[in-house]
């Protein structure tokens, strides 16, 4: 067994300090275009996200970018609550500049601190057509939108002030066909949020580090955007839409193959989406679940052999954990905790996420084998609850 200890850690220490030199090959970009030129089709799906809305929609509200460039399109996704009759009362108080007798509460806290000048703003019905609910939103859209860069985000987000300056001012400075870009947590001081945060922290890491070292494999749907016509040239999401969740990762693939050239990473703080943890280690576990259950159909076999080492690597130090000599019960997890910190440090500092780190490092590393051996044991043999609904792989 301790062959086998040494030989994974051997390339798992090689794996992070690959990505760590990737995530410092990737330069930071500041946005330089003095006008502003693209047309952006924003679209949000969203499912029963009351309480989250009015962020997301104050956060539109605030948005520097001429309004008759973009449009937002939001996705009502069989919500049961009043979801959309905040959207709704949102558009009211754009078109009446806040005369309405809508539920002023919820304008209230929309319109704080902000002036209300989005006009194009439309909610629509999903059109549901496979077993991905997500994607099927997605492209209803892109079917309805009326620009051809389209870029997606979430309804529990909150979107910086110059998120589409910058991705406009990168897109005239780079040949780009597909942006990935940053997202962020904000997170509470307390164990559950803070060991989200990390974990979230590492896969944010990994992406920039892939992109660096000229093999992207990650992004996230939550900052993402993409031209409407490569899309349709590519078939959209056909050929994956029976998997539930990859709305994100299956795409991008379609474009590497396609052109990898031509996919880029906008490494901008101020294009950082904000987004939150879930509020229980059940929604965690789902959550993550549903994230995993996709890694066993990515097309390349050289990303699965990454998961696999990752896979390997919790498992060893698990088993040192729980059934190792008390000579080297510690080791592995210690040699792990120091490696992880070449990719982690630079990746807070980015996300200015140092404040609780080393409060909570020890720990959450500790946990982090045994979850996400946990996670990959409920993909490969589980259903999974996702926003009140049951999936398979």
């Amino acid at each position: 067994m301790i062959w086998l200890l040494i030989f994974i850690f051997t390339f798992y220490v090689i794996l992070i300090l690959w990505l760590a030199i990737g995530f410092k090959k990737v330069k930071e970009f500041k946005k330089s275009a003095s006008v502003n030129k693209a047309l952006f089709s924003v679209i949000i799906p969203f499912r029963n996200e009351a309480e989250n809305l009015p962020i997301l929609l104050k956060s539109i509200a605030e948005l520097n970018y001429p309004k008759e460039l973009v449009e937002f399109i939001l996705v009502d996704d069989a919500s049961t609550d009043n979801s959309v009759k905040i959207i709704q009362q949102f558009i009211i108080s754009n078109e009446e500049q806040g005369e309405t007798s809508g539920d002023q509460q919820v304008l209230d806290t929309i319109s704080q601190k902000s002036e209300i000048t989005r006009t194009d703003i439309r909610i629509i019905k999903n059109n549901r057509t496979s077993n991905s609910p997500k994607k099927d939103a997605i492209t209803t859209a892109i079917s309805l939108s009326k620009n051809n860069w389209i870029v997606t985000t979430d309804a529990d987000c909150i979107l910086p002030k110059n998120w589409l300056k910058s991705l406009d001012s990168f897109i005239q400075n780079n040949n780009a066909k597909m942006i990935v870009a940053p997202v962020n947590y904000k997170a509470k001081n307390n164990f559950l949020e803070q060991f989200q945060l990390l974990d979230f922290m590492s896969m944010q890491g990994t992406t920039m580090g892939g992109f660096g070292m000229n093999f992207p494999f990650l992004c996230n749907g939550a900052n993402f955007a993409y031209r409407k016509d490569t899309f349709l040239q590519l078939n959209g999401f056909e050929g994956n839409n029976n998997i539930a969740s990859g709305d994100d990762v299956f795409l991008f693939e379609k474009f590497i193959i396609a052109d990898k050239k031509s996919v880029f990473y906008l490494k901008s703080k101020e294009a950082i989406v904000t987004t939150f943890p879930v509020k229980t280690w059940s929604g965690l576990v789902n959550q993550r679940t549903r994230w995993a259950a996709k890694t066993g159909n990515f097309s390349s076999l050289k990303v699965k052999l990454i998961g696999l080492l990752v896979l390997l690597t919790n498992f060893i130090i698990v088993y040192y954990l729980l059934l190792g000599s008390l000579e080297i019960l510690f080791i592995p997890f210690v040699l792990k905790l120091i490696i992880d910190l070449f990719l982690f440090l630079p990746t807070i500092q980015f996300f200015k996420q140092e404040k609780h780190f080393y409060k909570w490092y020890l720990f959450a590393s500790f946990l982090y084998p045994f979850f996400s051996l946990l996670v990959i044991f409920k993909s490969l043999f589980f259903k999974y609850n996702w926003k009140g609904r049951r999936f398979k792989k």
